[in-house]
């Protein structure tokens, strides 16, 4: 997820062969070894069991080794590139093609045993595949803890931030596909089942090894690997498709390459949304995660619209916020400052807090932003709070929201009246009030898919909610409640547009196509 020039650091241990033809020539022998041995997600859970299997994904490694005491296959390959552990020469030799391991690095010899260089991890994909991501010892969970003590130019594996971004991320056809700061290449991954050609960029050249190493011992086509920070690496090219998890951790310098912006505040973030207009086709999307700041006497919202580009549609989600003592603890943690000495610890907490004290920064959000490139004379830009459980995948939520907006867009209230509807799926009504009430207090629409959203309706909204099949038009309908709740129909055709609207907008209802002169009614 690098993007900005590194600062100098320690090497790291890993040499894998740069001969690119080698390196994946022996990846995909290694990958056949791998799929021999069930080396795979649903292999591992097999072998492992649950417990142990949720253990290791926090990072805990003595329930997998405890599964792992026996001799096969399986049990070497966990051992060598999960748990890291030396395993004699000979195990290893019937586990996979040792020597081509070894002289092309994924393997090192120590004593009679040989132990890996880089973490070998499997991942599935969303249709069943069985990938690998490769990246460097014990960094195979990004986040807290994921790289503590780690040189500056680590490359992490998959964590939290790379699978919600890949979850999120649409996935239509397209030409063309970006990764920016791709890291150990997860996104560029699954860019590849759906884009013709995949770009992908880090300004750390170890990532750009990585990345092109995981595509290949994952079966994937080869992407189009290149060096540079932010936009610089690909100029005037644009793309279908933009995708990146930055290095967003607003930080006191720019210590670690995998996580630290390196530009002030939130700069880096506001540089790459701003910047991604002129690198989208027209319909194409860009999709990140981000870091932004909350600052003293600003509202956040109208920060966050200011980064929109000229051309372009956005929906903003901010899922989380925590107040900077919180965030300077978070990655203060992720790069082991609280290990060892407290005098070092205690400075460099002091350096975060008066960093955003001089930038009168009280909190920080992290959250999803995606653009579309629509030229549209009036662009829509949806900035919202949504901290609640959503169900992922949510790329067909995030491509449906912006049909919504083209609907809403060329549809006035008439036209709004005058074409059908029908309730989205998933969506279930809930009545809420005393027990033995002879009405409900309140009546809430509910999803239970996608972004999970809750919504409080009156009588007329539940109504209408309820026979909304398709078959009426909006018009037709509301008459038919107006005369149940004896009410001027004029009047509630009148105010009932802005509410329809919301439902629209926030995915309760869907539109089913115009139903033509039936549908105004008399």
């Amino acid at each position: 997820m690098s993007t900005t020039t590194p600062a100098a650091g320690l090497p790291l241990s890993a040499s894998l062969s740069d001969d690119s033809d080698a390196s994946a020539g022996s990846a995909l022998r290694l990958r056949e070894a791998l799929l021999d041995a069930a080396f795979t997600a649903d292999g591992l859970l097999d072998l492992l069991g649950a417990p142990a299997y949720a253990a290791l994904a926090r990072s805990e490694t003595v329930p997998a080794l405890r599964a792992t005491r026996g001799d096969g296959a399986l049990d070497t390959l966990v051992r060598l590139f999960l748990l890291q552990r030396p395993v004699a020469a000979d195990r290893a030799r019937a586990a996979l093609p040792l020597e081509e391991c070894l002289a092309d690095g994924w393997l090192v010899e120590d004593g009679e045993q040989v132990r890996a260089t880089v973490d070998v991890r499997p991942y599935g994909g969303p249709e069943g595949e069985d990938w690998f991501v490769v990246s460097d010892l014990g960094c195979s969970v990004g986040g807290s803890g994921g790289a503590s003590g780690r040189g500056e130019g680590v490359v992490l594996g998959v964590g939290g931030a790379s699978t919600t971004l890949a979850g999120i991320t649409v996935r239509t056809p397209v030409g063309s596909a970006l990764d920016l700061g791709t890291g150990s290449g997860i996104q560029a991954l699954h860019a590849a089942r759906h884009a013709t050609r995949v770009t992908a960029t880090d300004v750390n050249p170890r990532a750009l090894h990585f990345a092109r190493l995981t595509l290949a011992l994952s079966g994937a086509r080869p992407a189009d690997l290149r060096e540079g920070s932010l936009f610089e690496p690909v100029e005037d090219e644009t793309y279908d498709l933009i995708v990146s998890n930055p290095p967003f951790v607003i930080s006191p310098g720019a210590r670690l390459t995998y996580r630290d912006g390196g530009m002030g505040g939130d700069d880096l973030c506001r540089t790459l949304v701003q910047q991604a207009g002129d690198r989208l086709n027209d319909g194409g999307f860009a999709q990140f995660l981000a870091n932004w700041q909350h600052v003293e006497g600003e509202d956040w919202q109208e920060r966050l619209r200011s980064w929109v580009p000229r051309g372009c549609d956005a929906w903003i989600v901010q899922r989380e916020v925590q107040d900077v003592t919180q965030y300077a603890e978070l990655w203060l943690r992720d790069s082991g400052d609280h290990q060892g000495d407290s005098g070092r610890y205690a400075a460099r907490y002091e350096e975060w807090l008066e960093e955003f004290e001089a930038r009168g920064t009280k909190a920080v959000g992290f959250g999803w932003i995606t653009l579309r490139k629509s030229n549209a004379e009036r662009p829509s830009i949806v900035i919202e709070e949504w901290p609640h459980p959503v169900e992922q995948p949510l790329g067909e939520v995030v491509r449906a929201h912006f049909d919504r907006m083209d609907y809403l867009r060329t549809h006035d209230d008439a036209a709004l009246l005058a074409d059908r509807f029908t309730l989205a799926p998933e969506v279930v009504q809930e009545q809420v009030g005393m027990p033995g009430a002879e009405d409900p207090e309140h009546v809430v629409l509910r999803q239970n898919r996608g972004m999970r959203r809750a919504t409080r309706v009156d009588t007329v909204g539940a109504g209408f909610a309820g026979v909304c099949d398709g078959t009426l038009s909006a018009g037709r309908i509301l008459d038919a409640i107006a005369q149940l709740i004896d009410e001027d129909p004029v009047v509630l055709r009148d105010r009932t547009p802005q509410a329809l609207r919301r439902l629209i907008e926030e995915g309760f209802l869907e539109p089913a196509g115009e139903a033509g002169e039936e549908s105004m009614g008399t």
